[in-house]
């Protein structure tokens, strides 16, 4: 995780509530009371620094974890504080002591989404044998692609959703790390590719960018109601093995008995 504003981990200040919550949509304030937060000096003997700082990290985290859960089902346009703060069990205007506003809190999950994902694949491709075919390597990124996004992190599934919807402003950072992640793709089809096992008709480019299209895609359809995630991963493993890998020879029996099978399950013309 990045420090919060101004760098502070551990800040030496601390939020003091000094009204009631506003109602969402509600504006100026009551009785006339300016501020509806105001900073006060941390008491040293009420808390060391380094648990002062442990506490405002929780929160912090608990923040992002609200605003991921919140953005991964209500999108940008329809990502609001108030949404985030009741899922975080804070007051809302204390999100601003972390991050100075709604789209930095966005940035920040969108950024973590696709770099989460990047740590998990690095940890999962790591994992293996050094010897594994470079087609079972690919079959490990699928299942681990959608495992994390579908069955693990918000994180990630607010990134893939929302990653046409934000301003450029927004989108530079992640941009920048997802760029990172598809290199990672770009190595796994490079490897089967020189070692004789991608389709000579495929141009690495376009194939990589749709196999990642289709298994992003994933995060706006499936759902438990649907199947269970052991299904999706091994449906997409055999479409993507498949679809990268050579095709069956002429002779291939196997190949020739499932073109059958499938033509005799149409129904006849005329």
């Amino acid at each position: 995780m990045t420090p919060g504003p101004g760098g502070a981990d551990g800040p030496e200040h601390r939020v003091s509530r000094v009204s009631s919550r506003r109602r969402p949509g509600q504006t100026g304030t009551t009785q006339g009371r300016q501020p509806i937060i105001r900073f006060v000096p941390r008491k040293r003997e009420v808390a060391a620094p380094e648990e002062a700082g442990s506490k405002s990290a929780r929160t912090r985290e608990r923040i992002l974890d609200a605003a991921a859960h919140v953005l991964s089902r209500k999108g940008y346009a329809g990502t609001r504080l108030s949404d985030v703060a009741d899922q975080a069990e804070i007051q809302a205007p204390a999100i601003y002591y972390y991050f100075p506003s709604r789209d930095d809190l966005i940035e920040e999950v969108m950024w973590s989404g696709i770099a989460h994902m990047r740590e998990h694949m690095t940890r999962i491709l790591a994992a293996l044998p050094p010897d594994t075919d470079p087609l079972d390597r690919i079959d490990a990124a699928v299942e681990a692609h959608l495992r994390y996004a579908l069955e693990i992190s918000d994180y990630t599934t607010a990134s893939i959703r929302n990653a046409g919807q934000v301003p450029e402003s927004i989108a530079i950072r992640y941009t920048a790390e997802a760029s990172q992640y598809g290199d990672m793709w770009r190595k796994l089809l490079q490897d089967a590719d020189n070692a004789g096992l991608l389709r000579p008709d495929l141009d690495p480019i376009a194939a990589r960018m749709m196999v990642l299209g289709a298994l992003n895609w994933a995060a706006e359809w499936w759902n438990p109601r649907r199947g269970s995630l052991d299904t999706v991963v091994r449906t997409a493993q055999s479409l993507v093995r498949h679809g990268l890998g050579p095709r069956p020879a002429t002779g291939d029996v196997s190949g020739s008995a499932a073109r059958k099978t499938r033509a005799s399950r149409r129904p006849a013309s005329g």
